[in-house]
């Protein structure tokens, strides 16, 4: 087949049909770090203005019922890579246990650190990541921005920034520094001719925030909090940057053959005094540090939607397979988010909180804070262990109460059961 298309490709080498055969899409990831679900003025914020992630939104299928299995960036970001959720690849939290159970200072300096952060390694090492499955492929991939799992070829990288460090050492430069990486990576694509994958997570708009002052002093005079200001000011400048990656990809024609893909690792919401973020938001259990729009974009190949079905980012790995008609090599717990019947077959979307240390390497069971689940409007909440906060199960009804307001536990006790065999049936521990 492809002798007769080389063939035919010489005889006639302006035919774009046959073009296209060759031709395989790139794919783009574009993860905000601490962004709340709904900070973005397509989901209707009154003072943040985001463009750049609007027109995504706009040209794209955007879920707004979007979720991350987990709210701590390590894990979110881990599960996103592999298709798999924290229990099932093993990195739970952000960092490997204390020694004895028990805060250690300078415990990133230590030998016991150093060790447990390579056991986390390893677990990486033994997946079917996304990058890993491309370069069988033909694909050439970047790694930018936000990375815990060691060098960036742990992931299955053939190219990228961070070294090892905690976060992502010299990764943590792109959007805030620079942009050059990423432009050498597509001007590489093109002079050798691959397709490509490519990881843009900035450590934006995370903590510090440290806003182009210009912005700030936009954001200064929405808002009496200059904590607040600080964090607004931090959303558009990592809209900014978006914008600025999309510019690359115009530039050199790459635009319309790439698909992006958008999502934000976990939630936030801002303390209004002190540079923090609020409870109830990152590592917590409920929707501002669980829920994320999910996009993907490629105008001409994916039609322009705006869905409310149930979404998770464990989807986003089989999403991408099956867009580009590649095979999964495993069985993957996600479905295909462009398949309405795949939708369609879905009643539920779940979830795990854990330890932001771990206390066990082995046994997710052991790490376990939260599970949750959301089906038909209603979320639960189920605590593994009663010094947790909430200390009991949880039951909302998210149509009528977004903020979670009114637990309905105790009034609606045939809708907890249905829930509850729901979550189990997804992982008991």
């Amino acid at each position: 087949m492809k002798k007769i298309l080389t063939a035919c490709l010489t005889l006639f080498p302006f035919c774009p049909a046959l073009l296209a055969v060759e031709v395989k899409p790139n794919v783009v990831f574009i993860i905000s770090d601490d962004q709340a679900w709904n900070d973005y003025s397509f989901a209707g914020h009154k003072q943040l203005q985001t463009p750049n992630i609007d027109k995504l939104a706009k040209d794209g299928m955007t879920f707004r019922n979007g979720y991350v299995p987990s709210s701590l960036c390590c894990p979110s970001l881990a599960s996103l890579l592999t298709g798999k959720y924290p229990h099932q690849h093993k990195i739970t939290g952000n960092d490997p246990p204390y020694p004895d159970g028990k805060p250690v200072k300078n415990f990133y300096g230590t030998d016991a650190y150093h060790q447990g952060r390579e056991t986390m390694n390893r677990f990486m090492d033994a997946q079917m990541t996304l990058p890993r499955i491309l370069a069988k492929n033909g694909y050439i991939s970047l790694q930018t921005g936000k990375w815990w799992q060691g060098d960036f070829t742990r992931g299955g990288f053939s190219h990228g920034m961070s070294k090892g460090e905690r976060h992502g050492d010299d990764g943590l430069d792109i959007g805030r520094k620079t942009m050059q990486p990423i432009d050498d990576f597509l001007d590489l694509s093109i002079k050798e001719k691959k397709p490509f994958f490519l990881w843009y997570a900035p450590m934006m708009p995370h903590d510090p925030h440290t806003p182009p002052q210009r912005l700030l002093d936009k954001y200064k005079a929405l808002t009496p909090s200059i904590h607040q200001a600080r964090y607004w000011a931090m959303v558009e400048w990592f809209d900014e940057t978006v914008g600025q990656l999309r510019t690359s990809l115009e530039q050199r024609q790459l635009g319309n053959n790439t698909l992006i893909v958008y999502i934000s690792d976990n939630g936030w919401i801002q303390n209004l005094d002190n540079p923090g973020h609020s409870t109830r938001c990152k590592y917590t259990p409920y929707e501002a540090g669980l829920r994320t729009p999910i996009m993907f974009n490629m105008p001409g190949k994916i039609p322009a939607q705006m869905s409310d079905d149930l979404a998770s980012t464990v989807d986003v790995l089989p999403t991408v397979l099956s867009f580009l008609n590649l095979k999964m090599e495993e069985k993957l717990p996600g479905i295909d988010l462009l398949n309405p019947e795949a939708r369609r077959g879905r009643h539920f979307v779940s979830g795990a909180c854990f330890t932001h240390n771990a206390v066990s390497m082995d046994g997710p069971e052991k790490n376990l804070m939260w599970r949750w689940i959301v089906a038909d409007g209603w979320k639960l909440i189920v605590p593994q262990h009663p010094e947790n906060e909430p200390k009991s199960t949880q039951l909302f009804h998210l149509t009528k109460d977004p903020g979670e307001s009114t637990d309905l536990s105790k009034d609606n006790p045939e809708q907890l059961k249905k829930l509850t065999a729901q979550l189990d049936s997804w992982w008991k521990p």
